[in-house]
């Protein structure tokens, strides 16, 4: 379940690549390597909810952003994409 719910998100990223902007861009593949780490750290626990996956990117997107890894306009952009992602996958 778990990676068929990355996939759909990737599915998503992959389709934006033709018609986004540089900043969607950025925060697609920004995203990606948040959401490759994530599963992969969820496959070896029970939870495989697409919930569980929210939350654990959204961890990694925060400690991410307490680091210093973006700027406040970036973090809004990439967060903001992460939880559109997520919507649209769930609905899928």
């Amino acid at each position: 379940m778990i990676a068929e719910f990355e996939s759909r998100i990737l599915a998503l990223i992959d389709d934006m690549v033709e018609h986004a902007s540089d900043d969607e861009l950025f925060a697609s593949g920004y995203l990606r390597g948040h959401l490759t780490v994530a599963v992969a750290e969820l496959e070896a626990g029970d939870d495989h909810s697409p919930e569980a996956v929210h939350i654990e990117v959204t961890r990694s997107l925060e400690k991410a952003i307490q680091a210093g890894e973006l700027s406040p306009r970036d973090q809004t952009l990439v967060l903001g994409m992460w939880d559109t992602l997520f919507q649209q996958a769930k609905l899928k």
